[in-house]
């Protein structure tokens, strides 16, 4: 029998392209899955192409930004999660953000306030004995301020210190948190951008360090943008500036 028969894992947001990888994969090694978004359609489409094992999957709607919903959405769950994943995300372009406060907001609402919300009530649930890991999504935008994005980017960056002060809570109850740091992604939500070719992962590639996520905080998919992060972090600003 697979060790992880009997665990469930909640992935919010799971209608976004690295997140249906995460269910696929998640449920290859034996995991539940409990799979939450306001498109609740088009993940059962996703699973009826991909021929899902529907006795493992649990579809349920959810919306990150309908902060008054969080509450009765965990309460109701029919099994509370081993795993929690989050990975809800919206994203505008900035000079849209700029100029009209609506798009910055959902960014707002969506990539960082929806987390803290509903992570927080599966966080201080103490009853659920269960919870052992809980996964932020975040983003290489978040760790430096860049003109060409720095409104998504404070968001994502906001969404990692709070990430990283809940491992600090939840370390006492041996409950792991991590944040993945992650770079360009072949998916929807960066459809039409010009992006690096070269530096572009697919969302199979990504979902494997979701699902194998171990101790450390902070994951960082691929080695080219392992060092891209490094040299963002220490990059001085006067250069940091000139980044296009």
């Amino acid at each position: 029998m697979n060790q992880n028969t009997a665990k469930t894992v909640l992935i919010l947001g799971a209608n976004s392209d690295v997140a249906k990888q995460c269910i696929k994969q998640y449920i290859e090694k034996g995991f539940s899955v409990i799979a939450a978004s306001r498109n609740t359609q088009s993940l059962e489409d996703f699973m009826n192409t991909n021929n899902l094992d529907r006795s493992r999957v649990q579809v349920l709607y959810f919306d990150a930004a309908n902060f008054d919903s969080h509450q009765k959405f965990y309460e109701e769950l029919s099994v509370k999660p081993h795993i929690a994943v989050y990975a809800a995300g919206f994203l505008v372009d900035n000079h849209q953000a700029l100029r009209d406060f609506k798009g910055a907001k959902q960014m707002m609402e969506v990539n960082y306030m929806g987390g803290v919300s509903i992570l927080s009530i599966i966080a201080m649930d103490e009853s659920n004995k269960s919870l052992e890991r809980i996964i932020g999504l975040s983003s290489l935008s978040g760790v430096r301020g860049r003109k060409s994005n720095f409104v998504y980017g404070s968001t994502k960056a906001a969404f990692t210190q709070y990430l990283a002060g809940l491992r600090q809570e939840l370390a006492s109850r041996k409950i792991t948190v991590n944040a993945l740091v992650i770079g360009y992604i072949r998916t929807k939500i960066n459809a039409g951008l010009e992006l690096n070719e070269s530096l572009i992962m697919e969302p199979d590639y990504v979902a494997k360090f979701i699902v194998n996520a171990g101790n450390s905080f902070t994951i960082v998919p691929n080695l080219k943008w392992k060092i891209i992060y490094h040299i963002l972090r220490l990059l001085p600003e006067s250069l940091a500036a000139k980044l296009p």
